[in-house]
C-alpha cells in the first residue's frame, strides 16, 4: 500500500449496507453473504476503510449471487482508517495494522471456514498484501489482487493469482458511481474476478 491514491475517494461507511449479515469467524466480526450451504468461499481482504464500505459489500453480494459464500472480515477490529483524523495520518495508522497481524487473523478465518466444511477458499485483496501471504502459505486455492501494492512478481510466481491494475487506485470499490466510465471499468474488473474464481474454485 503506497502512493497518494491509496486513500483517495473514501467511502461513506454504512454498517447496515448489503444483503448479508454479521457473523463471528476466526474471532473477527465478518460481513457474510451468500448461501451457507455453499462449499466455495471467497474472502475479501479489504482496503484501509474496512468492511462497512457499501460498494465493497455490493461486490460481495454480486460474487455471492454467483454461488459463493463471501466473507469480508473486520481485520482492523473496529479501527479502520479515518482520513479526517489529523493526529493519525496513514503512515501512523499502518504501524498498528501491519500485514503480519492481518495474516494471522486471515489464517484464523480460513481455518474456521474449513472446519465448517468449506472445500475451497479463494481471496480477493483490495490492496492489502495479506492475500499474497495466504497464497504463499497454501491456505487458499486462488487469489485476485485488485490495485495491489508492495507485491513483487516473485511473490506470485507459480501461484493461481490474478493481478489487476489501474491508474485509479479506487477503481473497484471506491469508484464514482456517477462516472459512467468508472462504473464500466469497475464492472469489467468484477467480471474478471468472478471468472477467475469460477475457473479455479468450482
Amino acid at each position: 500500500m503506497s502512493g497518494s491514491q491509496c486513500c483517495s475517494n473514501p467511502p461513506t461507511t454504512n454498517p447496515s449496507s448489503g444483503a448479508g449479515h454479521l457473523q463471528q469467524l476466526g474471532g473477527l466480526n465478518s460481513y457474510v453473504t451468500g448461501s451457507p450451504d455453499s462449499k466455495l468461499t471467497v474472502i475479501f481482504i479489504t482496503d484501509v476503510y474496512g468492511s462497512e464500505a457499501p460498494l465493497l459489500r455490493k461486490l460481495a453480494d454480486k460474487v455471492a449471487a454467483a454461488g459463493f459464500f463471501v466473507v469480508a472480515s473486520d481485520f482492523f477490529k473496529g479501527d479502520s482508517y479515518v482520513p479526517d483524523d489529523a493526529n493519525r495520518p496513514i503512515r501512523v495508522w499502518l504501524q498498528d495494522h501491519g500485514p503480519d497481524k492481518s495474516f494471522d487473523d486471515g489464517k484464523a478465518v480460513v481455518e474456521a471456514l474449513k472446519s465448517s466444511g468449506i472445500s475451497a477458499v479463494g481471496a480477493a485483496g483490495f490492496c492489502w498484501v495479506v492475500v499474497v501471504e495466504l497464497s504463499k502459505a497454501d491456505l487458499i486455492q486462488a487469489a485476485v489482487l485488485l490495485h495491489p501494492s508492495l507485491v513483487t512478481v516473485d511473490d506470485i510466481k507459480g501461484r493461481l493469482v490474478r493481478k489487476d491494475l489501474s491508474k485509479s487506485f479506487s477503481w473497484t470499490v471506491r469508484y464514482n458511481v456517477e462516472d459512467e466510465e468508472a462504473v464500466k471499468r469497475a464492472d469489467e474488473a468484477h467480471r474478471d474476478l468472478l471468472d477467475w474464481f469460477t475457473k479455479y474454485l468450482k
